[in-house]
């Protein structure tokens, strides 16, 4: 049930278009003075290396990070997040790959808050490890994030940013990010949400972005990004996106001018593309 691991996905075009606007989200709540939390329902290791190991095995950052990391023509959006990546490879060689929960960090202020939830064993004590000497700012909690999503909303700032990113390797997974925002809408309606999703030929991954867009929400943006055309024997991811409720007023338009370059260079064939969408609050 727990084999997935990140590690071997690390910085290809889904973590690419997911941290790229994590990283929007982030700088946009810390613009006021009032606190937030940061809550992490798959915060998986934390960090990964790209030269060897998992990453290295199947090396999906070469067609994603890989890609940006050699370029000096990129927009305003991505060249912010690209030199969140630089502070991990300080040496300016992109070995290792920053996860959700270093973006966060690196974008909060020290009054703001990290909880992070992992389900994995193993990945669970790699986070703990990577964020030991992190204080008081930041929790670790090795069990459901679903659960502890729950158990913490309304948050005490009242201002908060949820990232739900689950593997989907299980496919109960599209029921369960569909109730999880359901509910914590219902505790907490003014909370920012971002869920990332997978697009592949499975209906329920078909199906998820209609669904969102019928969830009492003021008002969302869903962005996707299709690298290349599906498969024909229906295998593989094909591309991602984020759908985000309550998203900051100026998310749409950061993307409508980013998602094209992101389209030109990492697509791998004409079937690439991207989607935006928004219903305003």
């Amino acid at each position: 049930m727990l084999s997935y691991r990140h590690a071997f996905h690390a910085g290809n075009h889904a973590d690419v278009l997911k941290h790229l606007v994590l990283v929007e989200l982030t700088r946009y709540l810390a613009q006021k003075d009032k606190p937030f939390w940061y809550i992490d329902t798959h915060a998986g290791a934390g960090a990964y290396a790209l030269d060897s190991g998992y990453a290295a095995k199947l090396a999906e950052y070469k067609d994603g990070i890989g890609r940006l990391w050699v370029r000096n023509d990129l927009p305003p959006a991505l060249a912010a997040y690209v030199e969140l990546v630089h502070k991990i490879n300080p040496e300016r060689r992109l070995r290792a790959y920053p996860g959700s929960p270093y973006f966060a960090l690196w974008t909060l202020r020290e009054h703001d808050r990290l909880r992070l939830f992992e389900l994995h064993s193993k990945d669970a004590r790699l986070l703990q490890e990577n964020f030991r000497d992190a204080g008081k700012q930041v929790v670790v909690e090795a069990g459901d994030g679903f659960a502890g999503l729950k158990a913490l909303l309304p948050p005490p700032p009242r201002r908060a940013l949820v990232l739900i990113d689950p593997s989907y390797e299980d496919k109960q997974d599209y029921e369960r990010v569909f109730h999880a925002l359901k509910e914590s809408l219902t505790r907490f309606p003014g909370g920012t949400y971002a869920l990332w999703y997978p697009q592949l030929t499975r209906l329920g991954a078909h199906e998820l972005p209609a669904r969102l867009k019928r969830l009492p929400a003021k008002g969302w943006v869903n962005v996707a990004l299709r690298v290349s055309t599906p498969a024909k024997d229906g295998f593989g991811m094909h591309g991602s996106g984020l759908f985000i409720i309550n998203p900051p007023w100026t998310l749409h338009a950061t993307l409508a001018e980013t998602m094209p370059y992101l389209v030109h260079v990492l697509g791998l064939d004409d079937g690439a593309s991207f989607t935006l969408e928004q219903q305003e609050a």
